[in-house]
């Protein structure tokens, strides 16, 4: 969303007097002008354009603020940020003959099973936090939230292992649990304070086995910092070789981290790479451009 709103689109922002996860509003956060909360009890008044669904119970929420209905008299697009249960699932929005599911990786369009629904992908598009890399710190970084409750899918049980090579230094929210995972905890921080201290760690370590390439791993790419990842749905994609190690094989991984952690020099190389692969495949201008296109195409259509 910090992305998507700095089109050149006016985007209204549900919001109610307590917030709350239908109604947050922009909640206070640095977006464009053109992000303008609405309340929810004028909406029927407002008349989008074109609606961006983004949980299933959206589309019968969006009917009785909107009086219209998404894909029938509201152009409507539905965004599928998550990767299904591990082995497939059947989508909310299979089959569905006129919103098309927007998948924002490759690999959760191939996992998916959206039947019939027209289904596309546009990959992510951050905003460039800098090149900040120091690597002063011999530590490793790692961002995850409720890496505990959240276990071996995001990969929090191997943070242990790395652990033995230098510290593992934790960021996310719940992080003040990082030691029952052998970590320390980093803070759930600021994006701007984050990316400071992510960029002072030698490493960057992204342990997910089941995800949908979460924004942290591409920031710390376009913050410079060499990148060891688990080889697992669309990592290898998105972190060429060059910028660290990216393996099925932990034992390979430890091996790369190593030789990073003690030599400094290698480290920014890497690091250099991870930049550049992330500053081209996940800029604004091509993430700005691929919704443009997709909007402007669904906005056409009324049944």
């Amino acid at each position: 969303m910090d992305g998507f709103v700095l089109g050149p689109h006016e985007y209204l922002i549900p919001s109610t007097p307590e917030g709350g996860p239908w109604g947050a509003g922009r909640a206070g956060r640095d977006w464009s002008a053109r992000a303008v909360d609405v309340p929810v009890h004028r909406l029927r008044g407002a008349e989008p354009d074109v609606v961006v669904l983004q949980r299933p119970a959206e589309l019968e929420l969006v009917t009785l603020l909107t009086g219209r209905i998404p894909g029938v008299d509201l152009p409507a697009v539905y965004l599928e940020h998550n990767t299904p249960p591990p082995g497939g699932g059947r989508h909310p929005l299979a089959d569905h003959p006129s919103i098309p599911i927007v998948h924002v990786t490759h690999f959760n369009r191939l996992i998916w099973d959206c039947g019939t629904a027209r289904t596309l992908v546009i990959e992510h598009g951050i905003r460039d936090p800098g090149e900040r890399y120091t690597g002063d710190r011999r530590e490793i970084g790692a961002v995850i939230n409720e890496a505990v409750r959240r276990g071996r899918i995001t990969g929090s049980d191997l943070l242990a292992r790395f652990a033995g090579l230098a510290p593992v230094r934790l960021y996310g929210i719940g992080c003040e649990d990082a030691g029952l995972l052998g970590a320390e905890p980093g803070g759930d921080l600021p994006p701007d304070d984050l990316h400071t201290r992510l960029a002072r760690r030698r490493v960057y370590l992204h342990p997910a086995r089941w995800t949908s390439l979460g924004l942290s791993l591409l920031e710390a790419m376009q913050l410079g910092m060499p990148v060891v990842a688990v080889a697992a749905t669309e990592v290898f994609r998105a972190v060429p070789p060059e910028a660290g190690a990216v393996s099925a094989d932990v034992d390979e991984l430890l091996a790369v981290a190593s030789r990073l952690l003690d030599d400094p020099d290698e480290a920014r190389r890497r690091g250099r790479v991870a930049r550049e692969v992330a500053l081209e495949r996940y800029g604004l201008a091509r993430f700005l451009a691929d919704w443009d296109e997709v909007l402007t195409g669904v906005a056409r259509f009324v049944a």
